[in-house]
């Protein structure tokens, strides 16, 4: 497998199990064991996954798409999921094939999903109201948490920070949510100098401003399956299911919220073990 770059970097939380403690809003290291404390109630379940990829010559991207709907649909049998969130880069550089992944592929995941563009799907709202009903920009909520979800590229696929103005008039709209997540495929920050990502110092201190904004979630980046942060805040990765880089294995992102509003998250490793690091936010 073709690795763009090697990863370095001290964000990474790779298979560390990760606590984060809400008084002083930190990470604090615990144990590899997964931490949700199994008494209270899930109100919340859902999946993340990215970068399929679809279309992309020389990879099984048939193979990876089905996959994806596979592992998905056998996690909500086993488990529940109340939705699947799909971060951007459904196809490679063929928008002409959306219409293809949603109707075979997509459709067929057993629970609601929702997607975001990514660099390689070259749309516009225009094209992703088209395809899948809304545009590329849109908020979801679901009872007292809320979801941002905003595209972060252009249709020549040239990395853009996101619609700030948007962004800021959804977050003013949901400060009485409990948990607001932000969904984007390409993080607004570089950490390293040769970051494939953007600085948008707007959108930090956006995500910054509201206390009930919690985390970020990214694609983009197929070496990345952990957590980086803007100061205490974090952002998280979810590996990638196709592409011809990135880590070895291909995976999900899960993220659960307790009936206490405890949030937790893990990376799964779909094609061999499953949990690869845990956090509680």
């Amino acid at each position: 497998m073709t690795t763009r770059r090697e990863f370095i970097g001290t964000g990474l939380a790779g298979v560390a199990a990760l606590t984060l403690l809400p008084a002083v809003n930190t990470f604090a290291n615990v144990n590899n064991d997964y931490q949700r404390d199994k008494k209270n109630k899930l109100k919340l379940r859902f999946a993340l996954a990215s970068d399929i990829h679809y279309g992309q010559p020389g990879t099984d991207y048939a193979l990876n798409t089905g996959n994806m709907v596979k592992w998905l649909n056998a996690d909500h049998a086993k488990n529940h999921l109340d939705m699947v969130i799909v971060n951007g880069d459904l196809v490679h550089n063929r928008p002409d094939l959306l219409p293809e992944i949603k109707t075979n592929y997509l459709d067929k995941l057993s629970v609601p999903y929702h997607t975001i563009p990514g660099n390689h799907d070259f749309a516009d709202a225009a094209l992703w109201q088209k395809n899948f009903g809304y545009e590329d920009k849109y908020t979801v909520e679901f009872g007292d948490i809320a979801f941002v979800l905003a595209n972060t590229a252009d249709t020549k696929g040239i990395y853009v920070c996101p619609n700030n103005a948007f962004i800021k008039a959804s977050l003013d709209k949901l400060t009485d949510k409990k948990i607001v997540f932000v969904i984007l495929h390409i993080a607004p920050f570089k950490w390293q100098k040769d970051d494939f990502f953007v600085d948008c110092p707007e959108t930090i201190d956006l995500l910054h401003s509201y206390p009930n904004v919690k985390a970020t979630f990214h694609g983009h980046d197929h070496l990345l399956d952990g957590v980086r942060y803007t100061g205490k805040f974090p952002h998280f990765f979810d590996s990638h299911i196709g592409g011809d880089w990135g880590t070895d294995y291909k995976g999900y992102r899960i993220v659960e919220v307790d009936e206490q509003n405890a949030i937790y998250t893990y990376q799964v490793n779909a094609s061999q073990n499953p949990v690869l690091n845990s956090n509680k936010l």
